[in-house]
């Protein structure tokens, strides 16, 4: 029998927890200009473990602290929102804060930032990697 596997932080590594289901590729990485980094820009993307844990977005990666990031926050902040590319669509995010980009920038050695699609943004149309 063959498990589904989820990918909440798209590019990085995924589970097979059913729990992951609802959060598929919610969230990505960002380089400084705001496009998305996939593991064809980044092999080490795919060393970060990513699951959902009581309430949490639980990112590990060899050599890091565990990074946890509330999985379920109302996105009422303007100010945190941007917009970053996906192939050639532009995508409506929240930024997930400096915390999550400084263990992004620290663990891929440039400068990023871990982004949220934001619930209102519509279909993100993922390209084949």
């Amino acid at each position: 029998m063959t498990h589904a596997f989820y990918f909440p932080v798209a590019a990085c590594g995924g589970t097979a927890l059913a729990a992951a289901a609802a959060y598929d590729k919610r969230w990505l990485v960002v380089d400084a200009a705001g496009h998305w980094l996939t593991q064809s820009h980044h092999e080490q993307l795919a060393d970060i473990q990513v699951e959902p844990r009581l309430g949490y977005l639980v990112l590990r990666a060899p050599g890091m602290l565990r990074l946890d990031i509330p999985l379920d926050v109302i996105e009422d902040d303007d100010s945190v929102r941007s917009v970053a590319t996906v192939g050639t669509q532009q995508v409506d995010v929240v930024d997930e804060g400096e915390l999550a980009a400084t263990w992004l920038t620290k663990f891929l050695g440039q400068p990023c930032r871990l982004v949220k699609v934001h619930p209102d943004a519509g279909r993100v149309l993922w390209p084949e990697l």
